[in-house]
């Protein structure tokens, strides 16, 4: 099995409002630095299915296609279609406890450029830290 990176943080929200942040696309370029451009292509039950997003992180750049699926507690998404990218694989645990949530992040990224492992779980590390920190700054306000 391909090797993944995972970092956790608590939020001072319940689930459904976490989701509810983590499903507005159209406003990641408000609060994620690393992604410039999002738009949702459908959506199912309510919720995106698919999803263009535009990545400028310093360590990965991209153009690409996601697709989601979603649960009381937990979203994943794999990579449809990417330039650079070949894997895009992560998901948001949501864990309640009271009115808080603990969130964990999960992210495999693979690249049709050669890329050494140490560098990879950096570049996941990184991406990983970022949107939780900006999760938890978006949903505490």
């Amino acid at each position: 099995m391909a090797e993944q990176t995972s970092s956790s943080i608590e939020i001072a929200a319940r689930p459904e409002e976490i989701l509810n942040v983590i499903a507005d696309f159209p406003t990641y370029p408000e609060w994620v630095d690393s992604i410039s451009a999002a738009d949702v292509l459908s959506s199912e039950d309510g919720r995106p299915k698919i999803v263009h997003l535009v990545l400028n992180h310093p360590m990965v750049k991209d153009d690409y296609v996601l697709s989601f699926d979603w649960a009381p507690s937990i979203v994943s998404w794999h990579l449809v279609q990417g330039k650079l990218l070949k894997a895009l694989d992560g998901s948001y645990l949501l864990t309640p406890s009271g009115e808080r949530t603990t969130v964990t992040y999960t992210l495999k990224v693979d690249t049709n450029l050669p890329m050494i492992g140490p560098f990879k779980r950096k570049a996941e590390k990184s991406i990983i830290d970022g949107a939780l920190s900006a999760l938890k700054n978006r949903v505490e306000g």
